[in-house]
């Protein structure tokens, strides 16, 4: 626990301009981030008696080693520089939000020849129209099934797709009048872009003027007699209009806004966000965030607006924004929305009307989602908490394990050998430090080995961290056999988080490169050599409290030995086997059996678990890839399209490797030199083992078609 006195900077070195700050740990890790109007009155603030501060900050400010700051013209561009570095270097004592990513959306994909319907996770597209987004995917794909009668776009995958194009025959939609087919030719491309836009316009809220038209068209074939188009023109308005009815009107006035509401608490906050776009609610989303900060309600406002429009542009961010508290400084904030939008942006708290009732609605739905979100055994601070100290009692830890590496040996009768780590950060998973390894040592199948080379190459590449950063005076001459660097996976050989090969971005720099003032009141001695870290997060530059590997007691020992091997004696090492769920200890005969109702288990069992899935799945990656090697791999210049360009005009390997060079020229794009090389691969490579048919025995081979028999 670091004395804050230590790092204080001098009086008078802070300026009293707008700027942020950095608070870095002694391993030069950012752990957080911060703004303000007045650097000098913000930082002061921070380094008053430890009994004054809030909990939250005084621990921060013991676990950071020193402070850094960036001077700014403007509160604006102070903001926007907060919300990029906070996204840049994810500090543990930053606000956090979870569950951002798993909300669906309802996507028109316009980038496409003939655009498609269909439902969308994740980042945004460039050129893909987005609504919602939807609490659940099935909510989507109800509006779709709806609309789908009046607007028949397209909602086949590219394969599906491509298939119908070859043989002539839609899928089933085509046929019930639900697709226009135009994988069939039964519309243009123009037509069916059309009928996608259509669709778009409806979902933005003009759903008017397609009703009237239906009823008009209907009204029309009645009195012409043609009763059974007049029927289905009927159904086809009572689909729009139930389509409707999911998103029925709550604002009279057409209003494009977005609401936000914070239910909280000591520990946790629960954000809830309403998308109205034409009076509608057209979606709705929630995150929870665990308060590792002493923020208020104005605090979690302006963090939710930073993470909801931070890479957002144009219409994504709506003209109206209501919150329950206004930010500190809602004048700038206000500017650097309506700087995304392009657009003035009006930010403010409803006092009256049908806004206010529906932000008693959006209040509502936090309450429930964070009382939702308590029930989580996994997320609950407290149930994390007794979980490591129950791990510390069993283990005879000196404190609780915050920071707990898993690793474990996956493959397949020997082959593909591969290992995983993960990392666990307060009883939470840390997956951006998640790391893998190929086992390169030697060949074959032997666990205990592979988790020697395994826990040796980590923990070199931390001792190699440590030399750099000057964290270590001598390396330790190992005693024994540690293997080579250049053995490890070809992912960890270089950091380039850590590495600016130009030299023109020590630590502290602007990132921007504006040039703003940078002070370091912990490092000013040194900075006659500029240092490499910029507080982002390294590879293996972390050490942690606890190593558990995914075995018994030989996995265990094969641990400890690789880290004595490296003079490394202050983490702790236990295994898990999976038969009994024991807990091994180097150099004890028995194992600590742990309750079965015990919390300390249930997080061992968890990390242990997740280190087998992300072994599992590296494995079946690199086993997947190997099966679908080819020959022409190996060919240098060839690409993925001419590849593909090549087996599709002779129809397989087998015709290409008993074409002439002249013949193999004739293919679009390849050049008499590339043909060479072809030619030469395909010559010195044995060829494939026929494919036999499991079933019968069959051998299954390549006629001179391409075809198989």
């Amino acid at each position: 626990m670091a004395d804050p006195s230590s790092y204080r900077p001098k009086p008078g070195q802070i300026p009293d301009s707008p700027g942020v700050y950095k608070f870095r740990d002694d391993h030069r890790r950012v752990i957080y981030v911060g703004k303000a109007k007045n650097l000098r009155q913000r930082l002061a603030n921070y380094f008053q008696d430890l009994a004054g501060l809030h909990p939250r900050t005084r621990t921060m400010v013991t676990t950071a080693a020193s402070v850094e700051w960036t001077v700014v013209s403007t509160e604006v561009e102070a903001l926007q520089l907060e919300y990029s570095w906070i996204k840049e270097f994810d500090p543990r004592f930053n606000v956090k939000y979870r569950d951002d990513k798993s909300y669906p959306y309802l996507a028109v994909t316009l980038n496409e020849e003939f655009p498609r319907v269909q439902v969308m996770r994740g980042a945004k597209k460039k050129g893909v129209r987005y609504f919602g987004p939807y609490g659940h995917a099935w909510a989507i794909r109800e509006t779709v099934d709806l609309m789908l009668r009046v607007f028949p776009v397209r909602t086949c995958s590219a394969g599906v797709f491509k298939n119908a194009e070859r043989t002539g025959r839609p899928c089933l939609l085509g046929y019930i009048g639900k697709c226009s087919a135009p994988c069939v030719g039964r519309v243009t491309p123009d037509e069916h872009r059309e009928l996608a836009e259509d669709f778009c316009d409806f979902m933005t809220g003009r759903t008017g003027t397609y009703i009237r038209r239906l009823e008009k068209d209907m009204m029309q074939a009645a009195e012409d007699m043609e009763y059974e188009r007049a029927a289905r023109l009927r159904d086809d308005a009572g689909a729009l209009k139930r389509a409707m009815e999911k998103s029925a009107v709550v604002l009279a006035d057409a209003t494009d806004a977005d609401l936000i509401a914070v239910a909280e608490d000591e520990l946790e906050a629960a954000v809830q966000i309403f998308h109205v776009r034409g009076g509608r609610v057209r979606g709705q989303r929630g995150w929870v965030t665990d308060k590792v900060e002493a923020v208020d309600t104005a605090g979690l406002v302006e963090h939710a607006l930073q993470q909801l429009y931070g890479e957002e542009s144009g219409d994504s961010v709506p003209k109206e924004v209501l919150v329950p508290a206004l930010p500190e400084d809602p004048e700038a904030v206000s500017q650097w929305l309506a700087g995304r939008r392009g657009s003035l942006v009006s930010l403010r708290i409803p006092q009256r009307g049908d806004k206010k009732d529906l932000m008693v609605t959006v209040q509502r739905n936090a309450q429930q989602a964070l009382g939702l979100h308590k029930t989580k055994r996994a997320s609950d601070l407290t149930t994390r908490s007794r979980a490591l100290e129950e791990i510390a009692e069993a283990l005879g830890l000196d404190t609780a394990p915050l920071r707990v590496e898993c690793f474990d040996i996956s493959h397949l009768q020997g082959d593909d050998v591969v290992a995983s780590m993960v990392v666990f950060e307060d009883g939470l998973a840390r997956k951006s430090e998640y790391r893998r390894f190929q086992i390169k040592g030697f060949e074959g199948q032997d666990d205990v080995r592979s988790m020697h080379e395994v826990i040796g190459r980590r923990f070199k590449r931390y001792l190699q961290e440590k030399e750099r950063t000057g964290e270590w005076e001598e390396t330790p001459a190992p005693t024994g056999p540690v293997p080579a660097s250049g053995s490890a996976a070809a992912g960890p050989a270089t950091d380039p988080a850590t590495t600016d090969p130009a030299g023109t971005n020590p630590a502290g720099a602007d990132p921007a490169g504006t040039g703003p003032a940078v002070v370091d009141a912990a490092a000013t001695a040194s900075r006659e050599e500029p240092r490499e870290d910029d507080g982002r997060p390294k590879r293996f530059a972390y050490p942690p409290q606890l190593v558990v590997v995914d075995g018994g007691q030989p996995q265990v020992a094969a641990a400890k030995r690789a880290l004595d091997e490296l003079g490394i004696d202050d983490i702790a090492v236990c295994g898990l086997a999976k038969r009994l769920e024991e807990v091994w200890l180097p150099d004890d005969d028995d194992p600590v059996v742990l309750p079965r109702s015990s919390e300390g288990l249930y997080l061992l069992q968890r990390i242990r678990d997740e280190a087998h899935r992300f072994a599992i799945t590296y494995q079946r990656a690199k086993r997947a890839k190997r099966i679908r090697t080819s020959p022409l791999d190996d060919v240098q210049g060839l690409g993925e399209t001419r590849k593909q360009a090549l087996i599709k005009h002779f129809g397989s390997v087998k015709r290409l490797r008993q074409a002439t060079i002249d013949e193999i020229c004739e293919v679009p794009g390849i050049g008499r030199r590339t043909a060479e090389s072809v030619a030469a691969a395909l010559a010195t490579a044995a060829p494939a083992a026929p494919a036999v048919n499991t079933a019968t025995g069959e051998i299954i081979e390549e006629d001179d078609g391409g075809s198989t028999t």
